[in-house]
């Protein structure tokens, strides 16, 4: 029997007093004074007893099973599930380590209990073998000392199997280091397989990720704050150097730390009233993916309650509008009270809880009617993640992954039963009508998990023919340093020293026709219906030197001559100005008419054409052909009503009456068709004659030369 010392101290009591002790702590800006400030490592006094039976409870269930033949320690009948009682997040999360390490050194432990000859032992039943596997991983762990704590509620099986090991702990001891001289190791983590070292190594190193709950706290006094402590604000995490941070590529409110400064931070003000909270960067990207989708007043659907923090993230984010979060799954009491607690601390007010399970909400359900994006979370393997223990308690996941993780993959027959219940929560998710986009997100490295579910949900077209479907399009996020992120459709992360690995789908309806028209469209389409009149559209810089480029050309065809100078064009000039009127109505009668745009590849060959090759009037555009034949410009002033009877949906193009160069005009002549234009004696003879090629241009074509008419001279004031 084992002699306890009479000062024992209860668990909470030491934890108390270290974390007391902790904050207390200082960091220096001084130079050398962050190895003064180092935290020695909590000596581990042993757990109290109903952490051993729920780690016992827990490793039932996922301990490695073994062929018949092969089995030599026996854990008893492990077919009903465990009832898990946990007083607080601190003792879950110890039980759950407990219970992983037990696991990850299995096949050493049970060597040790057979070489000691310590097992079988009549007096210990099966069922309580998995206890005894798990108190002999802690005792190893204390260095075979004994446990320093006394507990308030002792359990008797734990009393037993405690006496019991502490009996044989020379022997236990002798046999572990007997494995230690097999293998050559220093310490039991050596005995471990190589994969599962990189693995915990891996883990142990990764980056922690903390968002900023700006319910409480600005970014600014979030850096003054860290400041004051000592940190460091540097460009990347490559520049870490212990007491640093940095702020995270791909989200503007989520920071990023080394990973050894894990329980300092718990310790500081910030974590400890709820301004910065530790989750896995994963989550973030999903939050942030769903909050560039929103507008000012869409709800927001979640369809897992098992990410807490990820609901509290999505209410901070959404906290400046009207959007309201409902999380679906929470079924029990117990739970909801849970949420309830974790919500009032974050601050968050705009979330409901709803108790049904996300796929036994009817896609008409009222109370959804406003929601306009569907975040899914849906369980996965979780193999990309860096911490199992983690993810399991952050997303409530199934216990049973842990051993999954340990051993580093996942059976095929698993693996389809969890892609099948992922594509079926996906499907679900588009037969909402009124919902315009989707965020799939994922911890696992399986495209049986990712692009297949997503692939699979696209195809089968379940949201109907009466909606737009759905689509693909790239992640947006608010900063974003990798030029890859929008290119393509899916994000994907590698599980790398920095982070953990994340598979990230947005799936959003395809727009209606109407809605892909451009602002330039819009606003043509607005002055064709005259609901514009009066204000002037700017023209983009790349439509205006299209234009004038087009205008220099025709200039210079029309100017095009033989003794054509100066002062002819002075002339014209001055003439133009005398005839505004008359020039305004033909100006509005070409733009009004139903004219093709040029070809952009043969515009310039046309207004060639258009200046050597003139035609009848045949040829001539719709209203052009009406204005040849008139024997005064007055008529053109008659028949202008006429033009604006164009139809509605035409695209116009408004022309300015300076912008009309009028051919050179050097004598009067007669038309090609022998009709005479009779002007009054001030104006100048002139017709337009039309161009074989003129199909519908901007601008009406020049006049080609006529055969001189027999008639008296005019007196020519210019020459």
């Amino acid at each position: 029997m084992p002699s306890y010392k009479s000062n024992f101290v209860s668990l909470d009591e030491d934890v108390t007093n270290d974390i007391s002790d902790l904050s207390e702590m200082k960091i220096s800006d001084e130079k050398g004074s962050t190895e003064k400030s180092t935290m020695t490592l909590i000596e581990r006094n042993g757990y109290h007893d109903s952490i051993y039976i729920n780690a016992a409870k827990i490793f039932q269930g996922i301990h490695n099973k073994k062929t018949q033949d092969r089995i030599l320690v026996r854990y008893g009948n492990d077919s009903a599930s465990p009832i898990l009682t946990f007083k607080d997040e601190y003792s879950q999360r110890v039980s759950y380590e407990l219970a992983f390490s037990a696991l990850k050194y299995q096949d050493l432990l049970e060597k040790i209990l057979l070489d000691s000859c310590v097992y079988p032992c009549q007096s210990i039943p099966d069922e309580l073998t998995s206890l005894l596997v798990v108190m002999l991983y802690d005792l190893q762990d204390r260095k075979f000392q004994a446990r320093e704590i006394v507990d308030e509620e002792p359990v008797a099986e734990v009393q037993k199997i405690e006496h019991y090991l502490y009996s044989f702990k020379t022997k236990l001891a002798a046999a572990l280091a007997r494995c230690r001289i097999k293998h050559d190791a220093l310490s039991i983590e050596y005995i471990l397989p190589e994969t599962i070292r990189k693995q915990e190594q891996r883990a142990s190193a990764l980056p922690l990720y903390a968002w900023i709950n700006t319910f409480k706290i600005s970014l600014q006094d979030v850096f003054c704050n860290l400041k004051k402590k000592g940190f460091t604000r540097v460009e990347s995490v490559s520049d870490f150097n212990h007491y640093t941070y940095c702020m995270d590529q791909h989200c503007h409110d989520v920071l990023v730390f080394p990973s050894s400064l894990k329980e300092e931070l718990l310790n500081l003000d910030l974590f400890a009233d709820y301004k910065l909270l530790l989750q896995d960067k994963s989550r973030s990207l999903a939050v942030h993916s769903v909050h560039a989708l929103l507008k000012t007043d869409d709800d927001v659907v979640v369809a897992h309650m098992g990410s807490r923090l990820t609901i509290a993230h999505m209410s901070v984010l959404t906290n400046h509008s009207m959007s309201r979060i409902f999380v679906c799954g929470v079924k029990s009491p117990a739970k909801e009270a849970e949420l309830r607690n974790l919500f009032r601390h974050v601050g968050c007010k705009n979330i409901q809880l709803l108790q049904e399970d996300f796929t036994e909400i009817g896609p008409t359900d009222q109370r959804l009617q406003k929601a306009k994006v569907i975040l899914l979370l849906p369980q996965c393997s979780g193999v990309g993640v860096g911490n199992p223990i983690e993810f399991i308690l952050n997303e409530h996941g199934d216990v049973e992954l842990l051993r999954d993780l340990f051993q580093g993959s996942v059976s095929e027959d698993k693996l389809n039963i969890l892609a099948e219940k992922q594509l079926k929560e996906l499907m679900h998710a588009m037969k909402f009508n009124k919902v315009q986009a989707i965020v799939y997100c994922t911890s696992s490295v399986y495209p049986e998990e990712n692009e297949l579910v997503v692939n699979k949900a696209l195809e089968s077209r379940v949201e109907g023919s009466k909606v737009q479907p759905y689509r693909l399009v790239p992640p947006v996020f608010p900063i974003c340093s990798n030029s890859k992120v929008s290119t393509e459709f899916f994000f994907k992360m590698e599980p790398s020293e920095i982070s953990n690995c994340c598979f990230l789908a947005i799936l959003e309806r395809e727009k209606d026709s109407s809605e892909n028209l451009s602002v330039k469209d819009i606003l043509a389409r607005a002055a064709a219906k005259g609901l514009l009149d009066g204000i002037v559209v700017e023209k983009s810089k790349k439509e205006e030197k299209k234009k004038k480029k087009l205008k220099m050309t025709q200039h210079a065809n029309n100017i095009r001559g033989n003794g054509v100078e100066t002062k002819n064009e002075e002339f014209l000039h001055h003439e133009a100005v005398s005839n505004i009127p008359a020039e305004d109505s033909v100006s509005k009668a070409v733009s009004n008419t139903d004219q093709k745009p040029l070809n952009k590849t043969n515009s310039y060959g046309q207004l060639k054409k258009a200046t050597t090759n003139p035609v009848s009037d045949s040829a001539l555009p719709k209203v052009l052909k009406r204005t040849s034949n008139l024997s005064s410009i007055s008529k053109v002033y008659e028949r202008q009503p006429l033009t604006r009877k164009a139809r509605a949906g035409d695209r116009m193009v408004v022309l300015k009456p300076v912008e009309i160069v009028l051919p050179p005009v050097i004598v009067p002549y007669l038309s090609s068709q022998g009709n005479r234009c009779k002007l009054p004696a001030h104006h100048c003879w002139h017709d337009w004659i039309g161009a074989k090629s003129f199909s519908g241009g901007l601008f009406p074509p020049p006049l080609s030369r006529a055969v001189k008419p027999n008639v008296v001279k005019q007196p020519r004031p210019w020459l």
